[in-house]
């Protein structure tokens, strides 16, 4: 249903816009009967006040295969919506992503979108079992931050959002050196220049603080572009200065701009995000329900389907796979597909329509009076001799589930079987 879009679900099994690869599967009633009783705790247990208990289960089997896996050098940490309108207390607004309206969801991931860890926001979000209390947004970065090996050295990255001087220092305590844009508010110790006067020295000019907290030594570096950024790190600096290309209005050309290395570090790096958000929203589940926790369900199922096709992408480049062997994100979700739905399914069968077991078939027809008994399988279809003559009486035909009489009959079977332009008996019982 990600793959052929229709407004309704009901719609796949319609006469006008039917999609055999959804209806051929299971039938409406049945898709409607799953739909309508999935559910993942027993309502009837507490919640213990936990907003989150209805997918909770879920959340708690899905976390420990995201942590799992083997993580790169450079992570980040972001928001993510998952779109909803519905009526829900976990329901946010934030008017500056595309999907305003949704639950909002903290993830772990590196640059290509792989996920590794993820919290679900439900209110106040207090600090890990043996941290610090550093505020609601340090916190979330401690709690994700937990899971980070530390086997290759890694570095994390994210937004001003979570950025503050308490959260450096309590990651470089754990061994994790961090970057992050900042409000300069947030900078105890570090004042910069105005926006108004860095833009009369021109685009690209910048300036660099460091500030020294319980002992760790935090860079920040102010720079302007279009307007005035701040990155603070525990591990980079602004050295060395790079250029990039920016367009002139005034010249109506490109010009080189000095960009601290700080700066082109958090460009290259943080974008892990976003490559997570477009591949979701590629093939999204749009399967609408009045339960608020289909939402959540349906945008996990997505997630996990990106995450293994990130994995496969990462062990076809370790095999040396060609770029050009290799499953898109279409072909690979298609894949997956076809392999559930034929799961359980007998594949020793031939395509088509099911085919008639003769012999079951007529002891059925048996138990409703006397029949004749008729030849074996091997003898109906060794295709000797097996000619059609005209008798005198009609007589029922033997072919299963055929209530018509006939007055041809088999001269090696020796039954009598309908041949017309209507009923082709005759065939149908010798393949």
């Amino acid at each position: 249903m990600s793959v052929f879009h229709l407004p309704r679900s009901r719609t796949y099994w319609s006469r006008e816009c039917r999609v055999s690869q959804v209806a051929d599967i299971m039938s409406r009633d049945r898709w409607e009967e799953i739909k309508h009783f999935i559910h993942f705790c027993d309502n009837a247990a507490p919640s213990s006040g936990d907003k989150l208990f209805k997918v909770r289960s879920l959340i708690d089997s899905l976390l420990p295969k995201f942590q799992a896996l083997p993580q790169d050098q450079m992570l980040s940490i972001v928001e993510q919506m998952v779109p909803f309108k519905g009526r829900s207390s976990l329901k946010q607004y934030i008017p500056k992503k595309p999907y305003k309206w949704g639950y909002k969801i903290f993830v772990l991931c590196d640059t290509k979108g792989l996920v590794h860890s993820f919290d679900i926001f439900s209110g106040k979000t207090d600090p890990a079992p043996g941290q610090a209390d550093i505020g609601e947004s340090g916190n979330v970065v401690l709690k994700l931050a937990q899971v980070i090996h530390g086997t290759v050295n890694q570095l994390l990255y994210f937004d001003e959002w979570f950025s503050s001087l308490d959260l450096f220092v309590a990651l470089a305590n754990k061994g994790i050196p961090a970057l992050g844009t900042v409000r300069e508010n947030c900078l105890r110790g570090c004042t910069f220049s105005a926006d108004a006067e860095m833009k009369k020295k021109g685009r690209g000019t910048f300036e660099e603080q460091e500030a020294v907290v319980d002992g760790v030594e935090v860079r920040a570096v102010k720079w302007f572009d279009n307007r005035g950024v701040i990155v603070a790190s525990t591990f980079a600096s602004a050295q060395p200065v790079s250029s990039v290309e920016r367009w002139d209005k005034r010249l109506k050309q490109n010009v080189s701009v000095e960009c601290p290395s700080i700066i082109g570090l958090h460009n290259k790096f943080m974008g892990g995000a976003d490559a997570l958000d477009a591949l979701i929203a590629q093939y999204r589940i749009h399967i609408r329900s009045k339960k608020y926790y289909h939402r959540l369900f349906f945008h996990f199922v997505d997630m996990v389907i990106v995450n293994s096709w990130l994995l496969y992408r990462r062990d076809c480049e370790s095999l040396c796979v060609p770029r050009k062997l290799q499953k898109d994100l279409l072909a690979f979700r298609i894949s997956v597909a076809r392999a559930l739905c034929m799961q359980g399914k007998d594949l020793s069968r031939k395509r088509g329509p099911p085919s008639l077991d003769v012999e079951s078939e007529f002891e059925k027809k048996k138990h409703r009076g006397p029949a004749k008994a008729i030849p074996t399988q091997e003898v109906r279809s060794d295709a000797v001799g097996h000619w059609p003559v005209v008798e005198r009486e009609r007589q029922r035909c033997k072919h299963p589930k055929c209530k018509g009489q006939t007055v041809f009959k088999c001269s090696k079977c020796n039954v009598h079987l309908c041949l017309n332009k209507n009923h082709n008996c005759f065939r149908e019982f010798h393949e």
